[in-house]
């Protein structure tokens, strides 16, 4: 057994080998030979020294490599838990001469092909042989028999910076089934896409207001500026039972930095998640899935299309910072990518998202104007009587909000306290420094 005040460990500084299955690299972010590229912790794993975090401050230990050598590891991965050069974390791990011995595969499986919403069955990775734990079908939380004969969960899954979108929590599952399981946990961090400076958007309501889901498991504002290295460190200190946890650090990213100027290419971490652009829309068009209007699932670049066909002669207008929008007309179809999608094979009216400066973008502002601009309109509808958007954000706070008149500026605008006291809770959790500023919070400005 391990020592009951277990200590999380940074490491730092980490290295590179690997071989993928076939993730969708996209030429939407080529590589920026200005800035980059930014080389994220799955690629240090052979060069970092472990740092361990303490109250007192940084102690330094031995190399990451060296830390995990001759233990049992389970893999936490999906199609995105790639290098650069598109080698997965598989067998960048078994390169190194480490003992994978089991994966666990999020929501949209191993290879990243199921659709938002599909439950995915255990069962074993044909490339490898290696059995695979669904953590989005029966369970979502590895069990104990799951964890059997393992020393370390290794987790490398992209993260979008929000807090609807299911990977954190799947991190936030698996810290408590180590905790609950004398496990280690070791976190390969990885970009932010919106940034790390980027804070927007309402806390979580108590859970006696807004049961727990897998939505709004998260602590802080709806977007919030950490990378997943620095959540897993700000969750495991709120816990009284902390595990032993690890942080590879990236080498090359800073807080500033959104996804294009990582000087990475974009791989898709779940199928409608296509682009880099995109990942800056998705916080606030992805609203839209609480009401009738397309956030255009079933076209070309969802998340960045958004319609419905009752807005054919309707005008939209709307001035958000980082944004513009030009309209268009589209007709969404069902694909494996998307089998449930509104207003299927009917075209539709509306408007194209353009990110204009990736710098100054407010996306969940964005998405507050939309639904506050819409909402007004005749044929507009909210899914489940308004249920949808209070599960979606994890508060009800909003929907009241609009339901009592309130404008989108003073909507958001309710926020702000909460974004102040979240940078000074996790302060003393980042990696990289920067968040303590209100500098570059859109939602401050």
């Amino acid at each position: 057994m391990r020592p009951a005040a277990a200590v999380p460990i940074l490491i730092l500084a980490v290295a590179v080998a690997c071989a993928p299955p076939s993730p969708e690299i996209t030429a939407d972010t080529e590589p920026d030979a200005t800035r980059g590229p930014v080389r994220v912790g799955l690629e240090r794993l052979g060069e970092a020294e472990i740092t361990i975090a303490t109250e007192s401050g940084p102690a330094g230990g031995g190399s990451a490599l060296d830390h995990l050598a001759g233990k049992r590891l389970g893999l936490v991965v999906h199609a995105a838990s790639v290098t650069a050069d598109g080698r997965h974390a598989i067998d960048v791990l078994t390169g190194h001469g480490l003992d994978v011995t089991r994966l666990f595969s999020p929501e949209h499986g191993l290879r990243g092909r199921a659709a938002a919403g599909e439950k995915v069955e255990s069962g074993h990775d044909p490339a490898t042989g290696l059995p695979v734990v669904s953590l989005y079908g029966k369970v979502h939380k590895p069990r104990p028999e799951d964890l059997a004969g393992l020393d370390v969960l290794v987790f490398d899954l992209q993260g979008a910076g929000v807090r609807f979108y299911t990977y954190v929590s799947t991190l936030i599952l698996v810290l408590e089934a180590a905790a609950e399981n004398d496990l280690e946990v070791v976190v390969l961090d990885r970009p932010n896409p919106l940034g790390g400076r980027r804070v927007e958007g309402p806390l979580a309501a108590p859970r006696d207001v807004v049961p727990a889901s897998f939505v709004n498991r998260a602590p802080g504002p709806l977007v919030h500026g950490l990378t997943m290295g620095e959540m897993a460190l700000t969750v495991n200190a709120g816990r009284l039972d902390a595990i032993e946890l690890g942080v590879v650090a990236m080498a090359g990213w800073s807080r500033e930095m959104t996804w294009a100027d990582t000087g990475r290419p974009w791989v898709s971490p779940s199928p409608n998640l296509r682009s880099a652009e995109a990942s800056l829309a998705y916080p606030g068009v992805a609203l839209l899935e609480a009401t009738n209007v397309s956030e255009g699932r079933g076209t070309a670049e969802p998340f960045l299309f958004f319609g419905a066909p009752w807005l054919a002669g309707e005008s939209l207008e709307i001035a958000v910072p980082g944004f513009e929008l030009e309209p268009v007309r589209f007709t969404p179809r069902k694909s494996p990518a998307a089998p449930w999608v509104k207003h299927a094979d009917v075209e539709c009216a509306g408007w194209r998202v353009k990110v204009t400066d990736p710098s100054v973008a407010e996306p969940y502002r964005l998405g507050v104007e939309l639904v506050t601009a819409l909402s007004r309109l005749p044929d507009f509808e909210w899914r489940r009587e308004g249920e949808a958007l209070t599960w979606l954000l994890g508060t009800d706070r909003v929907f009241a909000g609009l339901a009592s008149g309130l404008s989108a500026q003073e909507i958001v605008a309710a926020d702000r306290a909460d974004h102040e006291a979240w940078r000074r809770e996790v302060a003393s959790h980042l990696l990289y420094p920067g968040l303590a500023s209100s500098a570059g919070d859109g939602s401050e400005g």
